[in-house]
């Protein structure tokens, strides 16, 4: 990689330059993405219900993944025996997605025209939030590209019909999957204790094909059980609602919930889902790094998102 070199370039080391996702190359013109991978921001945090915050996600989770910019030939992982994302994996940010303040209509149209641009440039598509109602334009990004099932990590079902008025706010974004022909079902896992949805929201979920699978009933089957249930061939979408995570290990949220997954849990089953399914799209949502100790939860984040990567490209390779 031209510059990045340890013996003829610059070592430009973590805490130097522009925080782009992984310090990866930077790309302005959404018309000229040519990439494996592309990362979007997406900053509104409209469509929260109690402590806002999810706006700034994106420019921590960035911030945090330059921990991880120090291996230019990839990173090697000795338990699996395998280096991931080495140097000829494209991966580059597009930056954020233009949020209009106080408009949910228009910002949520601005990041799906990220998305279609992503998708239309045969990139992955991988957009962090903000909030979770981001992941409703990146569904609407979909459309006319074939079937997709929903992999769903979180503390919360999010599968509000309409309250006050109130369609698009981040407790509605599975149930406003879940009414798209294209989307055939979804997993939604790590759903635990109160719940901003109600008996009828669940019942509507199981009837609209929804497997609902608490942090116990996890533990219980086994991650292997569990990808399991993804029905075979399907093609996956992962959101990952960073309150999924226990908040011992992710206090940095706007409605941290206890009981939740520890980092290993998650990431094997990623791992798994990964092997197993061609992945077409991933949001991260949620990070709020003004309730964030340490940055712990950015860190969490972009550990998490890296890894994924790593899954899905050595996957996708063989």
């Amino acid at each position: 990689m031209s510059g990045h070199d340890y013996d003829t370039g610059r070592m430009n080391l973590p805490f130097v330059g522009i925080s782009t996702f992984g310090k990866r190359p930077y790309v302005e013109d959404w018309s000229a993405i040519d990439a494996d991978i592309a990362i979007l921001g997406a900053p509104f945090d409209g469509g929260t219900q109690f402590r806002p915050g999810a706006r700034f996600g994106p420019r921590a989770v960035r911030e945090a993944s330059t921990l991880f910019s120090f291996g230019h030939g990839g990173a090697y992982d000795h338990e699996d025996d395998v280096t991931y994302l080495p140097s000829d994996v494209r991966i580059v940010d597009i930056g954020d997605a233009d949020i209009i303040h106080t408009d949910t209509a228009q910002s949520h149209a601005n990041i799906a025209s990220g998305v279609r641009a992503i998708l239309d440039a045969g990139a992955l598509p991988v957009v962090i939030g903000g909030d979770h109602s981001i992941n409703i334009p990146c569904i609407d990004a979909f459309e006319g590209r074939g079937d997709i099932h929903i992999l769903q990590i979180d503390a919360h079902l999010d599968f509000v019909d309409e309250r006050h008025g109130v369609r698009n706010g981040h407790g509605n974004p599975m149930r406003r999957a879940a009414e798209k022909p294209y989307v055939t079902g979804l997993t939604q896992v790590g759903i635990r204790n109160v719940s901003s949805t109600a008996k009828d929201g669940y019942d509507a979920a199981r009837a609209m094909g929804a497997d609902i699978v608490s942090v116990r009933q996890t533990r219980a089957m086994g991650t292997e059980a569990l990808a399991a249930r993804i029905p075979k061939g399907a093609r996956v979408y992962i959101t990952l609602d960073i309150d999924g995570f226990c908040p011992s290990i992710a206090p940095g949220t706007g409605t941290p919930s206890h009981g939740g997954f520890l980092y290993y849990e998650v990431l094997e089953l990623l791992q798994t889902v990964a092997k197993a399914h061609e992945i077409v799209g991933i949001d991260l949502v949620e990070v709020a790094p003004a309730y964030d100790a340490g940055d712990t939860t950015s860190v969490l984040a972009a550990q998490v998102l890296l890894n994924l990567l790593g899954f899905i490209m050595h996957a996708r390779r063989g």
